[in-house]
């Protein structure tokens, strides 16, 4: 069979208003597990006993399973042990899912970017009267988020890619429709490229963004 050029180029339509729904996905579980992840981060540098060691065993936890098995446990597993979670929707657990896994990540990277910082700098802030609430805002996260950055921006790209497994809860995304539209027509290495070259695109653009962001933030430690 040759390549159907003209058939690739009409899936790209087909498929490109399902976009929406991976970057929702994808946006809404790197706000989650961002806010987790750095509870997780801050908790792991406390050094409570007990509870430094829950957060050790929760991100081995979620970073050793693999996504696929996750999202299963998620939406099929829990409603045979919580009720409760019977009427959960497959978005909802594929962003959940997705949150919890990469928090594990983003809680290694926001630990590594925070001890980045000299701890001088929190005492030298105790010591000029201001609270540790204020010197973690106004001078620790700050310089902690230039370093995190990058690796941040990776889990970002992940989440992107990894929507792609919310087809397998049913979830109406770009490879769902792509995958119905390849069994349809047989052309599948059409299909499936024009795919990847969507999400290639989709990458990009967020690492031209993120290179912009990183410029902008370590602008003021340029000499």
């Amino acid at each position: 069979m040759e390549f159907d050029f003209q058939y690739m180029i009409t899936v790209f339509p087909n498929v490109i208003k399902y976009l929406w729904q991976s970057l929702s996905m994808a946006v809404s579980a790197m706000i989650l597990a961002s806010i987790l992840g750095l509870i997780l981060a801050l908790v792991r540098n406390s050094r409570i006993p007990v509870l430094t060691q829950l957060v050790a065993v929760y991100i081995s936890f979620f970073r050793a399973i693999p996504m696929l098995v996750q999202l299963f446990l998620f939406y099929f597993g829990l409603p045979q042990l919580f009720p409760v979670f019977d009427g959960i929707s497959a978005v909802t657990a594929a962003i959940i899912g997705f949150s919890l896994k990469e928090s594990a990540f983003l809680a290694e990277i926001f630990r590594a970017a925070l001890n980045s910082v000299e701890k001088g700098q929190l005492e030298a802030c105790l010591s000029v009267g201001m609270t540790r609430v204020q010197s973690y805002l106004r001078v620790i996260f700050p310089q902690a988020l230039r370093n995190a950055l990058p690796g941040a921006g990776n889990t970002f790209i992940t989440l992107i890619k990894e929507s792609a497994l919310a087809f397998t809860l049913g979830v109406a995304e770009m490879f769902a429709q792509a995958k119905m539209m390849a069994a349809a027509s047989f052309n599948f290495f059409e299909t499936y490229l024009a795919i990847a070259l969507i999400y290639w695109l989709v990458v990009i653009v967020v690492t031209l963004l993120q290179q912009q962001l990183e410029k902008r933030i370590n602008r003021p430690y340029i000499q």
